[in-house]
């Protein structure tokens, strides 16, 4: 088995997210396919031991793209312990902010404008699968970079924490969960005041309780 890579220290980037950004996605890509493969297996093991996974009826989760460890050998189990799995949609008409669609072997997919597969959303059967996050029990969600504190470090993009903003407020709300290769870990990263907290974030080598 590969050692890991060290975990990454952020000054050595001068402060800058983006080189860091940009470093952590070369590393992941830099992992083999079998590798890859391999992390992805010890993820979900990991995963399938953790309470909130195993008492959730409405999980999301991603394909993975661009090299993200995959959360998808995990999507068999669920359906038979009875939980629904949902996918992200980019929402029309609202920048930056996902729904959640059910999905299922037989769901029709299409490719997003960042070309990434996603539920088709247009005819009105597959509209109404779509859930807002608040009504799911779990979101696994991707990471660019983690630390040992549990900060997180997304895409840039701002999907998920424009999506999870309300979970800062009381109410209903899902656990939240982010994913990565071990080799994306990093010494330390800043916490942004948009930043959404997360219950725990997930490797193929740990799990990191914020």
């Amino acid at each position: 088995m590969t050692t890991p890579a060290a975990p990454l220290l952020l000054e050595s980037f001068d402060g800058s997210r983006q080189a860091l950004r940009r470093e952590l996605r070369r590393r992941r890509r830099a992992l083999t396919p079998e590798q890859r493969q391999a992390a992805s297996q010890r993820l979900c093991r990991r995963l399938r031991r953790l309470p909130e996974v195993q008492r959730a009826r409405r999980v999301a989760l991603y394909l993975p793209n661009d090299a993200e460890i995959a959360p998808t050998p995990l999507i068999g189990w669920l359906r038979r312990r009875g939980a629904r799995v949902h996918l992200p949609v980019l929402r029309p008409l609202s920048r930056n902010r996902l729904w959640f669609v059910h999905y299922h072997p037989d769901t029709p997919m299409a490719t997003n404008r960042y070309g990434i597969p996603e539920p088709e959303t247009r005819h009105g059967a597959h509209r109404a699968r779509r859930l807002p996050a608040w009504a799911l029990d779990l979101i696994l969600l991707p990471l660019v970079g983690f630390d040992e504190e549990g900060q997180r470090m997304g895409m840039g993009g701002g999907f998920y924490d424009r999506s999870l903003a309300f979970t800062r407020r009381p109410g209903p709300r899902p656990r939240l969960v982010g994913l990565a290769h071990e080799c994306q870990r990093v010494a330390s990263l800043p916490v942004e005041p948009w930043d959404v907290p997360l219950d725990a974030i997930v490797s193929d080598a740990r799990v990191i309780r914020p």
